[in-house]
């Protein structure tokens, strides 16, 4: 499957991502540079990255959701074509209108990096096929500003719709309802503020990130 992931001024996760995705689908992934206005032909996922995009300058993914790539991918992603938007790519696709709701300050105002854990809160779309309903995963967090925000009416929408993905099984950022991830309504977008692609190798302390990314190949695929 061909892949690729957005490139920043700022990024400093696309590496991780696109060793992530060469290590599950056995194909170097597409670097795509923001400036860029189309996507690569045939490409059948698109990853953005974590890092501080543009320096986090204004507020976190709000430059980068306006860069001419990210018109593509607003594109791609409304005709159906997987986007995966990981810490600053959740940010990007939050202010990009991909996904509702706004990434703000973490509740103690602290950088926060350590493993942490997530419950799998729904385990039937093509993000997390892999996975079981309520299970529990670990998978490291690095963020600032992952305090996921949106109003009670919105929140009540998202879970009715079954539009969490994932949940903190513990108080990380003091993010409304401990939301970790959120699909969209079509299911082919899912922006998360844990780390995936550093949990795909025993080296890393696990593999359960590994499954995410296995599970939407097998997906896309298919």
């Amino acid at each position: 499957m061909k892949t690729a992931v957005i490139v920043f001024p700022g990024s400093n996760c696309d590496r991780d991502l696109a060793v992530a995705l060469r290590e599950v689908t056995g194909t170097e992934p597409a670097m795509v540079w923001h400036g860029e206005t189309d996507l690569p032909e045939g490409v059948g996922l698109v990853a953005v990255p974590g890092g501080f995009s543009y320096g986090d300058y204004l507020r976190s993914g709000a430059i980068a959701a306006r860069s001419p790539v990210m018109r593509a991918v607003v594109e791609g992603a409304n005709k159906g074509l997987p986007v995966l938007g990981v810490c600053n790519g959740f940010q990007v696709l939050t202010e990009a209108g991909l996904l509702p709701g706004a990434l703000m300050r973490n509740a103690g105002l602290n950088f926060v990096c350590r493993d942490v854990p997530l419950v799998v809160d729904n385990a039937q779309t093509s993000f997390t096929a892999r996975y079981e309903a309520g299970e529990t995963i670990r998978v490291p967090v690095a963020h600032h500003d992952g305090n996921y925000f949106a109003d009670a009416e919105t929140l009540d929408r998202l879970e009715g719709e079954g539009r969490v993905a994932f949940r903190y099984g513990e108080d990380v950022n003091g993010s409304a309802r401990n939301i970790a991830g959120l699909i969209n309504a079509a299911g082919n977008v899912l922006g998360m503020m844990p780390h995936p692609e550093r949990r795909i190798e025993g080296a890393h302390g696990g593999t359960d990130g590994r499954r995410l990314f296995e599970g939407l190949v097998e997906a896309v695929g298919a």
